[in-house]
């Protein structure tokens, strides 16, 4: 065999293994990169919670940490109250966003879990559930849909 023989034969080779080869590594590279995007995003979120429970808890005269709201509440509080129910709302709406899909991957649906579960718990809440209407509104569709069955259900309400 010539050497342009095997030239022809060694791109041949190249391209029946080679191509295959790299767009697999192409495709792994892809599937990394977006779990690595959405863990990204899950701990962004979950700093930014973190946050609002320090607001939570420089405000332990408002009772948030309690399920029940304890006595009643000046004007300023109420107000304070409703700023931090507003924030949370937004957080909401944006893990909501950001996490939430119709068809979840194994792992974002562990991720979007997590959220839900917040919501389940602020939910339990009759003040938080008192105060969505409110809160909700011009907010994206499918959040209003998702918080409001999550209330439903917590409160006992027939969906």
């Amino acid at each position: 065999m010539s050497a342009l023989e095997w030239l022809e034969a060694a791109s041949y080779i190249v391209t029946i293994v080679g191509l295959p080869f790299a767009i697999g590594v192409y495709v792994y590279d892809r599937r990394r990169d977006q779990q690595n995007d959405e863990e990204e995003i899950f701990l962004r979120l979950s700093d930014e919670y973190a946050d609002f429970m320090r607001l939570v808890i420089d405000n332990a005269d408002l009772h948030l940490l309690s399920p029940a709201a304890k006595g009643e509440l000046s004007e300023e509080q109420l107000v304070r109250k409703h700023a931090l129910f507003a924030i949370l709302v937004s957080l909401f709406e944006r893990a909501y966003v950001l996490v939430y899909e119709d068809d979840m991957s194994r792992q974002q649906a562990r991720l979007w879990q997590s959220w839900e579960d917040y919501m389940h718990e602020w939910c339990q809440r009759e003040d938080f559930r008192a105060a969505l209407p409110a809160l909700l509104q011009g907010e994206d569709l499918g959040f209003v849909a998702t918080i409001r069955r999550i209330a439903q259900t917590t409160a006992g309400a027939p969906q």
